[in-house]
């Protein structure tokens, strides 16, 4: 442990850990916008501005701890960082945050003049470049976390902007459509396509396991409180295992949930031949009876028994346990081997 100085008073921090994560515990925290903790250090936006000793104002966000530090977080340049952001930005139709606009609401000076606007074909994901204010933090996202290659920075001074790489479309590009890029943006340049024009914050967030594999993945369904239908998906990067980031079907396929034919009941066969409504006790006595009697007339290895690849490893376990412990048959698969 080091010791130093933030606004006058003392604080105890690891050596080399981040400025900004020091103030944030000792109650000074500093606004940023480009800084992410997944992503390695960057200080593009100059929003944590602070300054340390008589020095010029550094950014808090990519700046390590020392012993014997004096910290300022009393910077006045920070509001002339967040102004000059203001002039080449509007405020994205998504309805995701803006958390530019949360920290520098004034109209700015002068503005730049308009992007031009971007289209795609994807049924996922919107981009209005107007919103953009080239943190980058989708574009670092792409390449440490996902791995991929699917945005890039473009151009020159008021020309830069974020693009597909190669100014392909997202289905063009290396892109797999899981959203990462969404849920990193600070203005909501990056929305879902589906949600766009609904206030995030107006939904109410209900917390749940993601049903398509057996990782595990925590979310959050994103309620309209007036409809009770889900309007979209997200997470946060201090759920376990996931870390906020989601694939392509946690992310974008949950359409399901409200679909016409989704069974929300046990149904058993009656002796009329069709399907009725049952308690999960009838429903589970009657797969008892049914394979029992093809046990009996056939024999245990005239049985198969298919797992599932959205199970744990926990159930798939005790699947193959019932069939070769109690039905007696080894004739066990998985969908995932087909």
């Amino acid at each position: 442990m080091i010791e130093l100085r933030v606004d006058g008073r003392l604080v105890g921090a690891e050596e080399g850990e981040l400025l900004v994560d020091v103030l944030a515990r000792s109650g000074a925290e500093v606004p940023t916008l480009c800084h992410d903790p997944r992503l390695e250090p960057y200080g593009g936006c100059r929003a944590c501005l602070v300054r340390v000793g008589a020095g010029r104002p550094v950014a808090a966000c990519a700046t390590r701890a020392a012993a014997g530090m004096e910290v300022s977080t009393r910077v006045p340049e920070r509001f002339t960082i967040l102004e000059m952001l203001r002039t080449e930005h509007r405020e994205a139709p998504g309805g995701r945050p803006d958390e530019l606009l949360e920290l520098c609401a004034d109209e700015p000076p002068f503005r730049f003049e308009p992007r031009e606007p971007y289209a795609d074909a994807n049924a996922f994901l919107g981009f209005d470049p107007n919103a953009c204010i080239l943190c980058t933090r989708c574009i670092r996202y792409t390449h440490e976390v996902a791995g991929c290659g699917a945005l890039t920075l473009a151009g020159r001074g008021d020309e830069a902007r974020v693009e597909p790489t190669h100014r392909l479309s997202f289905l063009e590009t290396e892109c797999e459509l899981c959203g990462g890029c969404i849920s990193v943006c600070p203005t909501g340049a990056l929305y879902e396509k589906k949600a766009a024009g609904v206030p995030e914050r107006a939904l109410e967030q209900v917390r749940t396991t993601c049903a398509y594999c057996g990782v595990g993945c925590q979310l959050d369904l994103n309620v309209d409180p007036e409809t009770k239908r889900v309007v979209k998906v997200t997470s946060r990067p201090e759920y376990e295992p996931n870390r906020g980031d989601l694939c392509v079907k946690g992310r974008f396929a949950f359409s399901f949930v409200h679909a016409d034919d989704r069974l929300t009941e046990p149904l058993v066969r009656g002796a009329d031949g069709d399907l009725h409504p049952a308690t999960w006790d009838e429903a589970l006595h009657a797969a008892a009876r049914g394979l029992a009697g093809v046990k009996e007339r056939h024999g245990a290895q005239s049985v198969g028994v298919i797992s599932s690849a959205r199970l744990t490893v926990e159930e798939n376990y005790l699947i193959q346990k019932l069939a070769r412990s109690v039905i007696g048959t080894n004739s066990v698969h998985s969908c995932e081997g087909t």
